[in-house]
């Protein structure tokens, strides 16, 4: 088989895995309070669960690598969008909305745009000691600001979780080329194991990210996540690794339209989950009512039918008779 068409291949089932992925963390979220620790979410079967889906899609993706360029490859990511926004919808118990559509189909749209305008060879070029330093000191510097306190935290740490996901797999296609390569260079070496650790800290601290970020719903969160992931490291292969635009500036302009268009789709599907939250602006559903109140935990996926949709109509205050207000 072709490489390009194998990493085409490989990709697509990765993104399927990590869509089932992130729909098992984002319920996991919201059924987690804010403040639970690390230690007691390892304890937690569906923890488990969404790491090895995660673990699935990265062994994937990292065949993937060795077979198509970071150009090529992490915009496929964006299937797991597609996948996750029905998958998730349903296991709320309701209808994907048409801005949901619209968001989705705007955000593939651009990425798709990207997609075209990637190189389709294999890759040979790796990230040398110094370059594989300064790309982890300017993300850790990058996740530090995105995680500070403020405004929007879900999708900052959505971003952040991007990122260095994004970096993580330019690390791991420097890793998987360097290993496969028949030089005659040594298997192992300051370099290598320095790239390998900076992967594995890339990677976990891109799945506790989006873990946090999934607590105000999927939606939003998981467009940021897939529109991150493939710029961060669209960028170090343009950047560092020699990877070229094909088609000189149409596909320039190519580029910049399509990257327009996936910053919209993301706008929508924020909006669209805003919407979908419940008044405090984290919550999926409405919160149980009466003394069950404190003991169920709430549940938020992408989100949920609205209160007013939900109640029944024999609990609707009657109007007072005439004669009561006076």
């Amino acid at each position: 088989m072709n490489a390009t068409l194998l990493a085409v291949a490989l990709s697509l089932v990765s993104a399927g895995a990590y869509a089932a992925a992130a729909v098992a963390q984002s319920r996991l979220a919201g059924r987690t309070d804010p403040g639970t620790g690390v230690l007691r979410m390892l304890g937690r079967g569906a923890w488990w669960s969404a790491v090895g889906l995660n673990a699935a899609g990265a062994l994937l993706h990292v065949a993937a690598l060795n077979y198509g360029p970071l150009t090529l490859v992490q915009p496929l990511g964006a299937l797991t969008l597609v996948v996750a926004v029905p998958l998730g919808a349903r296991a709320a118990g309701r209808r994907v909305g048409r801005v949901e559509w619209r968001g989705t189909a705007l955000t593939l749209l651009g990425l798709g745009a990207l997609l075209l305008t990637s190189g389709g060879s294999a890759p040979h070029d790796t990230l040398t000691l110094p370059e594989a330093l300064g790309v982890g000191a300017a993300t850790m510097a990058v996740v530090a600001g995105l995680s500070r306190p403020g405004a929007r935290p879900g999708l900052r740490h959505a971003a952040a979780s991007g990122i260095t996901s994004g970096v993580a797999s330019a690390l791991t296609q420097t890793l998987t080329v360097a290993v496969t390569d028949h030089s005659g260079g040594p298997l192992v070496s300051w370099r290598l194991l320095t790239v390998a650790l900076l992967v594995s800290a890339f990677a976990m601290g891109g799945l506790l990210l989006s873990q946090t970020a999934y607590r105000g719903g999927l939606g939003a969160p998981l467009a940021v996540v897939t529109l991150a992931n493939p710029v961060a490291a669209a960028a170090i292969g343009l950047a560092l690794l020699g990877e070229r635009l094909q088609g000189g500036p149409v596909s320039l302009a190519l580029a910049v339209l399509g990257t327009v268009a996936a910053v919209r789709g993301v706008v929508l599907l924020s909006r669209a989950q805003a919407r979908n939250a419940g008044p405090d602006g984290t919550r999926g559903e409405p919160a149980p009512m009466g003394p069950a109140a404190d003991s169920v935990p709430p549940r938020a996926v992408i989100g949920s039918p609205r209160l007013a949709d939900t109640v029944p109509p024999s609990f609707a205050p009657e109007p007072l008779p005439a004669h009561a207000s006076g």
